[in-house]
């Protein structure tokens, strides 16, 4: 079997990406080759286009950090059953491509009924932000929480959680941004302005239950203390170090430290650095579970109407580069959408 797929093959522009065919390695065990009908462009990505994104593959290799598609063939000793089933796969890399080999382990069967692109947006990003609302805050309804990046794609996805969960929501984005956020139900702010803080608190005087960083560096500080009394801080990416061109190292480990000192003062307050991988590996069966469950309840939601699909653009596979580029101008609200 061939698949075409898109190649980064270093430090290019997007223009710099190149799109080969060639033969499909054979399933192993445990894996599935997956007809391929929808990936997406995710922040992910872009680090990685400029060798930022901590832990990524040497060059070169396949972007794309998940996808929905068929099950054309599975593995040795797999479950036959799978096949012609449509399933959603983090990959983390990989799924830029016509056809893939995945982990079964890491796929999800999509419900019937969901458009593949719009399963595609909440792959991810709907897991990431119910379990960082669901696992690592712990929201209630009724509560305030801020979310940095409140435009993007994660961002979207977890406004409507949080909606769907009895939560006010304020949002930090670009001012461009603003007129879609309150459209949305949320009180927007500047994610830009050095008064954030004074802003923040105007709207929610005694600070917020739960703040939502992917910014890290010292907009952590400044999260941290926005928390309203036994408030949760869930940083789930280091956009001010990745942006950088130093080390990716140093940054994670001021994050990780800062969480660690934070969590061992008696202020009653909780820290957490989400990391959407933790214990794949030291805890597959648990990891396997949440995945499942989380997944899934996202796509109930999505397959009831009540969580709507934010796709800021279509692109055919071959015009990647142009796909990227837009992802990359920070001009759009919502997932730019590959269609293989």
């Amino acid at each position: 079997m061939n698949t075409k797929r898109v190649v980064l093959p270093g430090l290019v522009e997007p223009e710099g990406l190149v799109i080969e065919s060639g033969p499909l390695d054979a399933p192993g065990p445990g894996q599935l080759v997956v007809a391929v009908e929808a990936t997406g462009i995710s922040y992910a990505e872009q680090a990685m286009r400029r060798g930022r994104y901590f832990g990524q593959p040497k060059f070169p290799f396949v972007p794309g950090y998940d996808l929905v598609g068929t099950v054309l063939q599975v593995g040795p000793q797999g479950d036959a059953a799978l096949v012609g089933k449509r399933v959603a796969t983090l990959t983390k890399t990989g799924g830029w491509a016509s056809h893939a080999v995945v982990e079964a382990r890491d796929s999800v069967i999509v419900p019937d009924g969901i458009d593949p692109a719009d399963a595609e947006t909440v792959v991810v990003n709907g897991v990431t932000a119910w379990q960082m609302l669901h696992r690592a805050a712990r929201v209630k309804p009724g509560q305030t929480i801020l979310v940095h990046g409140a435009n993007g794609g994660v961002g979207g996805i977890l406004i409507q959680l949080a909606h769907h969960a009895g939560l006010r929501v304020i949002g930090a984005a670009s001012p461009r941004h603003h007129d879609a956020l309150r459209a949305a139900g949320v009180d927007p702010v500047d994610y830009n302005d050095p008064e954030l803080a004074d802003r923040v608190r105007e709207l929610s005087p005694r600070g917020v239950d739960a703040v939502f960083d992917n910014i890290g560096g010292p907009m952590m500080r400044v999260s941290y203390g926005l928390l309203a009394p036994r408030g949760a801080l869930v940083c789930y990416a280091i956009i001010a170090g990745v942006s950088d061109t130093g080390g990716l190292v140093l940054p994670f480990v001021k994050a990780l430290s800062r969480v660690l000192l934070w969590n061992a003062l008696p202020n009653g307050h909780r820290a957490t650095f989400y990391n959407i991988w933790s214990g794949r590996k030291s805890r597959p069966v648990r990891f396997r579970e949440h995945l499942e469950e989380d997944l899934g309840h996202v796509f109930a939601l999505l397959a009831e109407g009540s969580l709507k699909a934010n796709i800021a653009a279509r692109f055919p596979l071959d015009e990647v580069a142009a796909a990227l580029t837009l992802a990359e101008s920070r001009t759009v609200n919502g997932k730019v959408i590959l269609l293989p």
